[in-house]
């Protein structure tokens, strides 16, 4: 009876019960900071359920007996079903509801966490993590569908990293928790399988708040379109009200070269941020002779930076440039390209001073690009309609550029050494900066 009372997977229609005019402020203030809050706190939970394993790998290495390859095979798994995921999951958020899209993600990804600590068979394991990575693939692309509905395109840049923050919170979050609950169960107080239920709980009952909290399109709750209401109009918008899903996926996202050359530039800027992030505590270590405990203060600071970075580029964006993207990214990739360079050939124990700056200027400018370019850039040149499944499309190839920074970056340094890894990832900043000025003229409106 219960079930039959819940809303749909499937999008609200318009509701009959339009707010009058006089409302219409009030209302849209309460609904947008109450969705803005709710997504926030949502997809920093996601990450509860996704990243509580990296700082207990050794801990469950130990307990299930499983190797450094085994470890490799359970993290592949994850990010390749996420990939692949993120992209179907945005090709079916464009006409999910909101809420139940987002909160069914995290509660199906949650209820794995409840008892896969208690699982002794590998295959098991692996197969239900990368479970978990196709539930975790439902939490942004209904984000992003909330982000073009509720917020207009001169204001959304700097709504849309601010939002894309919450990764990082939610990475530190989890991140304390489990050292406490590793803190506890060396005292005997928690089993060791406490690191994937307790995060587990947290998801179950956020999923809960994010279904009282959230909400459709504001068309659902009896409000204007947020274009009318803030008369501020998209570049590209659907005029042709009764095309197929089908059609607008294969028209606006398929065949829309400016969101193949966006999913392109986004596979480069994640090759930078993973090889950067992961292969610089073995480059200081092992090639720079920095201390350990100095490398893993230093591995801290990249991500941290990540956050004034992405809000930065947001704002100026809107401030300056009315949202549009290009003129920042083509800022933040010059600077980054130059960063790296510099990184690589000064950074080391005798620089100590310079080495922290470095790493807190690639993670300062990686974040304002990768936000602006998956998501608030493919906004801008397609219809809001296809919004989720062009933020699919370029996080695919994202996480693209990211198997290809662990494997093909490993290559590189066995074979070409350090210094070509580093060429690699510059490389990779000029190519970006290159695909990015290819979309100036459509995302002005030329």
């Amino acid at each position: 009876m219960f079930l039959k009372k819940l809303p749909p997977l499937k999008q609200e229609k318009p509701s009959e019960n339009k707010i009058p005019d006089q409302l219409i402020p009030k209302k849209f203030k309460h609904w947008r900071w109450r969705m803005f809050i709710g997504m926030y706190l949502g997809y920093t939970i996601f990450y509860f359920t996704r990243k509580n394993i990296s700082p207990a790998l050794p801990l469950i290495s130990d307990k299930l007996d499983i190797d450094i390859v085994q470890l490799g095979i359970l993290s592949s798994v994850f990010y390749v079903v996420y990939g692949i995921g993120k992209f179907i999951s945005g090709l079916f958020a464009d006409r999910a509801n909101i809420r139940m899209f987002m909160a069914l993600g995290l509660f199906l990804a949650s209820i794995i966490h409840l008892f896969i600590g208690f699982l002794d068979s590998l295959f098991l394991i692996v197969f239900f993590w990368g479970l978990n990575g196709a539930f975790q693939s439902m939490g942004f692309p209904p984000i992003a569908k909330g982000l073009v509905h509720w917020f207009s395109p001169s204001e959304r840049a700097t709504k849309w990293t601010i939002l894309s923050s919450s990764h990082t919170a939610g990475t530190f979050g989890v991140g304390l928790l489990v050292a406490g609950i590793i803190n506890l169960y060396n005292k005997g107080v928690v089993g060791w399988e406490a690191v994937f239920y307790v995060p587990g709980i947290v998801g179950c009952l956020t999923s809960i708040f994010l279904f009282i909290t959230l909400r459709d399109r504001p068309v659902s709750l009896g409000l204007p379109e947020i274009e009318d209401f803030k008369n501020d109009r998209p570049i590209v918008e659907l005029t042709e009200k009764t095309k197929s899903h089908w059609e607008i996926l294969k028209k606006y996202i398929f065949t829309n070269k400016y969101i193949w050359i966006l999913s392109l530039a986004n596979m480069f800027i994640y090759i930078i941020r993973f090889g950067t992030l992961d292969w610089a505590t073995i480059f200081l270590y092992d090639v720079k002779g920095i201390d350990q405990i100095s490398v893993a203060m230093f591995w801290t600071l990249m991500p941290l930076a990540g956050i004034p970075g992405g809000i930065v580029a947001g704002y100026l964006a809107d401030r300056f440039w009315n949202g549009r993207c290009v003129p920042i990214n083509v800022i933040y990739l010059v600077l980054l390209t130059f960063s790296i360079i510099g990184f690589y050939f000064y950074s080391g124990p005798n620089n100590i001073i310079f080495t922290g700056v470095s790493l807190l200027l690639i993670g300062f400018l990686i974040d304002g690009p990768q936000n602006l370019i998956s998501g608030v850039q493919a906004s801008r040149v397609t219809v809001k309609e296809a919004i989720s499944g062009a933020c699919g499309m370029t996080g695919f190839f994202g996480y693209v550029g990211a198997t290809f920074s662990g494997i093909g970056l490993a290559y590189i340094t066995e074979y070409f050494g350090w210094m070509a890894m580093y060429g690699a990832c510059a490389l990779s900043s000029i190519l970006c900066l290159i695909l990015v000025l290819m979309t100036y003229k459509k995302e002005k409106g030329v």
